[in-house]
């Protein structure tokens, strides 16, 4: 059986790697189609996906918002469109090439030939494999994952991890519109949720390489909402188990 697969990048101000990056995803072997999520980038990224679908009519699709909403709700969006259109893995990634477009064929096949739910490009599971980070940021996010391991328990040494291949059934099992954060902490929400429902999560060593073109999208306001929602999310567990979403509405 020939599974469908979807990639869902989210965008903003990409115009130097967009187009590299979307014929870098369909040259790959197995197929994979590309959700871009553009949220209306002022530099022209939109303009540059629309002529680039002429391309790849079947397989590359571009979904607009107005404005800068947040990581985890462009993914939120992006999920919602993937099980609509019947997609079977759904895949995480960033537009500027830190993660290797070549690891998600390594990641499905940790679901599909390993019988995992979810896989995680992970940083550190072999040690730090971290290029062209200053020493405080690699610091900074190694100790966020043990952090998260600290407070909640969560076995996952890559926490913060924004790479990732979820099989449907974790997507349709998390009540997508109870997702409560939208910068790095829905990263480490979207692994507790699956983790406390059940499901079964690898992680898969990868490099992981800091962006060469384009800025960063990193803020105060976003590393604050992790450290304060993971202590919410254990909060949350004790007093309202997580339960799998039963409903047909997502």
């Amino acid at each position: 059986m020939k599974h469908r697969k979807l990639v869902i990048i989210p965008t903003y101000n990409e115009i130097e790697n967009i187009q590299e990056m979307i014929r870098t995803v369909m040259g790959l072997d197995g197929d994979f189609n590309l959700l871009i999520i553009d949220d209306g980038s002022p530099d022209g990224t939109a303009n540059l996906v629309r002529s680039e679908k002429a391309n790849f009519p079947e397989r590359l699709f571009l979904l607009e918002r107005k404005g800068k909403l947040g990581l985890g709700t462009a993914y939120i969006d992006g999920f919602k469109w993937a099980l609509k259109n019947n997609y079977d893995f759904i895949f995480e990634m960033d537009c500027d090439f830190s993660h290797d477009p070549k690891d998600l064929i390594r990641l499905y096949e940790a679901c599909e030939n390993r019988d995992f739910d979810m896989a995680i490009g992970s940083r550190y599971i072999t040690g730090v494999n971290v290029v062209n980070w200053p020493m405080g940021r690699v610091l900074m996010s190694y100790f966020a994952s043990v952090y998260v391991k600290f407070i909640t328990g969560l076995p996952i040494k890559d926490a913060t991890a924004g790479f990732k291949c979820y099989h449907r059934s974790v997507l349709e099992g998390i009540k997508l519109k109870e997702v409560k954060f939208i910068g790095y902490a829905f990263q480490i929400e979207m692994k507790f949720t699956a983790w406390k429902l059940g499901f079964k999560l690898i992680e898969v060593p990868i490099i992981f390489t800091d962006r060469t073109r384009g800025t960063s999208k990193m803020s105060k306001g976003i590393f604050k909402e992790a450290v304060f929602g993971v202590i919410w999310m254990k909060i949350k567990s004790i007093f309202s188990p997580y339960k799998l979403n039963r409903s047909e509405s997502i």
